[in-house]
This record gives C-alpha cells, sequence and structure tokens, in this order.
C-alpha cells in the first residue's frame, strides 16, 4: 500500500539526483538510460529477496548463517580470553548487560569473516559470485568489464582490495571510470564489517542481516549512477571489455587463510584505534562546547548540532520528522567520524524510542564508507597503487565522498519509497 511517507522518500530520492546533476561537470548530459538501470537493478535485487515467497527461505539463511558465524567465533574468543570472551563467568553477575564487551563479541567477527572471504575466493567461490554481479552491471548499466569487475568486487572486498583486482588495467581508465571506482567504493562495505554491522542491529532490528547485505549489493549501482552524473564518461571513452582474470591470488588455502586474517587483524586495529580516538575527540568538543550558554534550556553538544544540520536529509528519506533529530544525528556521525560508531549508536537505541521503519531506512543510509576518514584511506590506498595519478585521485576524492554519501542516501529513499508490507514477512 503506497503511504505519505513513500512519496516523502520519493521527493528525497529526487532531491538526491538533483543534488548530484547541480555539482555535475556536464549538466546537459543526463545518463537517463543508466539511471533507469540503476533503478531498475536496486529494486530487482530488493524484490528478489524480500518480494519473492520463496525469498523467506533465503531471509532465514542470511540470519541463520550471521548467528552461525557469530557462535563460532565466540568459541574461539572464550578459548583464548576465557570469561571476558563470554565464556563461564567465575563469579556471580548482577547485571547481564555487562557482559557483552564490544573488543570481544564483534570485532573478533571480522578477523574470522576477512579469513573466511579470503579462502572463499581462493576456492573460487566468491569469484563466480563477484563475475556474475560484474556481467550484471555490465549488461544492465553499460559498464566496461574492468569497471565492472571492480564495482562488484567492491561488494564483498572492500575499497582498496578491489583495485587490486583489476590491477593489471588501472592505467587504463578513463577519469570518469577511475572516480566511479572511487564512488562505489565510498558507497558500499566490504564483507568482513557486514556481519559485525549485523550483529550490532540484530536486538532491534529484524533481519537485519538481509539488510546490511542488500544495502552494501543496492548502494552499488547507486554509486555507479552518481558518479556517471558527477563526472560523465566522454563519448568514445571507456566501455572496452577486459577478461576477468585476477591478479589477487593465494598459494593455497592454508596461504589464504593466514593473509585473510592478518588483513582482518589490520582492520580490527584499525577500527579499534579510530573508535577509541574519536569516541573521546567527541567528549573533548562536548566538553568545550558546554562552556557555551544553554540553547532552549539544554547545552550545546555536537549531537544536537550534527542533528540539526542533518536533520532535514533524514526527512527527505522517509524518517517522520518526530525522530529526524536523532536520525540526522547518526548520518551526521557516520560521515564525520565512522559508520561503525553510527551502526554501534544505532543498536544501542532502544527499540521502543525509535520506529523500525525508521530503523531499516538508516541502515541503509549507514551501510557505507563515507566518511571523512576514508578520504585519506583513499588517497594512500589507491595512490599506491596508481602512484603516476596520485594528483587525479586527489582532485576527485572529496566530490567522490560527496557522492558516496548521497549514493546511500539514495538506497535509503528507495527503500523508504516502497511499500513497507514489502519487508514485514
Amino acid at each position: 500500500m503506497f503511504r505519505p511517507e513513500n512519496a516523502q522518500s520519493l521527493a528525497g530520492l529526487a532531491f538526491v539526483l538533483l543534488v548530484c546533476w547541480g555539482l555535475s561537470e556536464s549538466r546537459r548530459r543526463f545518463p537517463w538510460r543508466l539511471a533507469l538501470g540503476a533503478l531498475g537493478v536496486q529494486v530487482g535485487l530488493i524484490l528478489l529477496l524480500f518480494g519473492l515467497p520463496a525469498a523467506q527461505g533465503v531471509i532465514e539463511g542470511v540470519n541463520r548463517g550471521v548467528d552461525g558465524l557469530a557462535a563460532a567465533t565466540a568459541q574461539g574468543t572464550q578459548f583464548v580470553f576465557g570469561y571476558m570472551g563470554g565464556g563461564e563467568q567465575p563469579y556471580q553477575v548482577t547485571n547481564q548487560g555487562a557482559l557483552f564487551v564490544f573488543a570481544f563479541q564483534v570485532l573478533p567477527l571480522i578477523l574470522v569473516i576477512s579469513a573466511l572471504s579470503a579462502l572463499l575466493w581462493h576456492w573460487k567461490i566468491l569469484k563466480w559470485i563477484t563475475r556474475g554481479f560484474g556481467i550484471l552491471f555490465q549488461r544492465t548499466m553499460g559498464l566496461g568489464g574492468a569497471s565492472a569487475l571492480a564495482v562488484a568486487a567492491n561488494i564483498f572486498l572492500g575499497m582498496i582490495e578491489s583495485p587490486i583486482v583489476i590491477r593489471a588495467y588501472l592505467d587504463k581508465l578513463t577519469r570518469s571510470e577511475l572516480f566511479l571506482m572511487m564512488v562505489v567504493g565510498l558507497a558500499t562495505v566490504a564483507g568482513s564489517t557486514m556481519v559485525a554491522y549485523a550483529t550490532i542491529l540484530r536486538p532491534v532490528l529484524p533481519n537485519a542481516a538481509a539488510h546490511v547485505l542488500v544495502a552494501s549489493i543496492i548502494s552499488a549501482p547507486a554509486g555507479i549512477l552518481l558518479a556517471r552524473i558527477m563526472v560523465p564518461e566522454k563519448p568514445g571513452q571507456g566501455g572496452y571489455y577486459a577478461d576477468y582474470g585476477s591478479l589477487l591470488k593465494y598459494d593455497s588455502s592454508i596461504d589464504a587463510i593466514s593473509k585473510g586474517t592478518m588483513d582482518g587483524l589490520s582492520v580490527v586495529l584499525n577500527i579499534s584505534a579510530i573508535l577509541i580516538v574519536f569516541v573521546a575527540f567527541v567528549a573533548i568538543g562536548n566538553g568545550l562546547l558546554s562552556m557555551l550558554p544553554p540553547v532552549y534550556g539544554e547545552p550545546i553538544t555536537i549531537e544536537r548540532v550534527l542533528g540539526m544540520v542533518f536533520a532535514p536529509l533524514a526527512w527527505a528519506l522517509g524518517v517522520h520528522w518526530e525522530e529526524a533529530s536523532r536520525a540526522g544525528y547518526l548520518l551526521g556521525v557516520k560521515l564525520m567520524l565512522t559508520e561503525f560508531i553510527a551502526f554501534i549508536q544505532l543498536g544501542a537505541v532502544p527499540a521502543a524510542e525509535m520506529s523500525e521503519r525508521t530503523r531499516m531506512i538508516l541502515t541503509y543510509a549507514l551501510c557505507g564508507f563515507a566518511n571523512v576518514g576514508s578520504v585519506g584511506i583513499t588517497v594512500t590506498g589507491m595512490g599506491v597503487l596508481m602512484p603516476d595519478r596520485r594528483a587525479e585521485i586527489i582532485g576527485m576524492v572529496w566530490k567522490a565522498l560527496v557522492a558516496g554519501f548521497l549514493a546511500t542516501c539514495m538506497t535509503a529513499a528507495l527503500v523508504g519509497a516502497l511499500p513497507r508490507e514489502l519487508f514485514e514477512r
């Protein structure tokens, strides 16, 4: 059933496209065919997982898979950290909530998923899945083989690993294709963090694992569209087809597990350090702002400022105005800090204090690497792979951040525009 809230989200979808068109390097060429293709792919993938009666088994399978991975990871965590990792407690526990320690219950999942992803890549399972999505993006949105493969790899591997997959073709990418790869990298998340986000949201959002998985997948077409709007491909350039060979290789299964674990460890250490530093910086900022006179009887905080700035955007995505300030704050946290902090805070909001619709829309809006910290990661990682084009990367990275952030907002608005009954199975 179509409701006024769905029309509200459609207005937000149009707003995102209008902003990107306003920032375009060539406003005379709007890619209408690509826009229809991208929206068609997004809606088709959503209907495939949530709309078909048989898809309920897939959703349950995804949720069971996440639960199984979490349980298996807990066994390893408890073996190393004992009762601190959730094992048998040596004393009486009066506050069960205090047993949840983020460092022991969430971060180890990243290690396991990173190693598992590398193993599945070595066994060619993940490689064939990536190839399937690459062909889909080629046929529906006209991408060249190398770009399509990089976009598909972004969904599962991450924004730095995916260029390695097409390293042999990086020097052949046009400016538009390079920008597109940057935007999609910022609009999606790696498979290693998907499970962590799903674990955080599982207590407060039904089918959290399915929503997080779909969010990262369908934000890729959104990133493609917005990238093409902002930096269009010149006629006669791009569109070539490359083979689906890959330079991302492992010598054996043990090598894949070992290297995947080390890559995961790097991610865990970075996330831990960023969380400590940024949470501390927010506390410092709030301490400084507390010296200012109160506004409307309440002290000025970073949360209130971000909430006011991003509340209109949250409303445009389909959030009711009563919840727009809190939702806007989380959008601001995602952009200025990291999506990990935003997901943690979203998961901490009690179920009774936020509607399921708002929580679902925010899940899609937050599920991407587009934040200020990722700008440095993008420049550093891609600059190493393409040292001759580092100046070009730096010149486009902030525009790519805007496009990547708006791509997840576009995805959230599209989900908000669809009937809520579709997601209530």
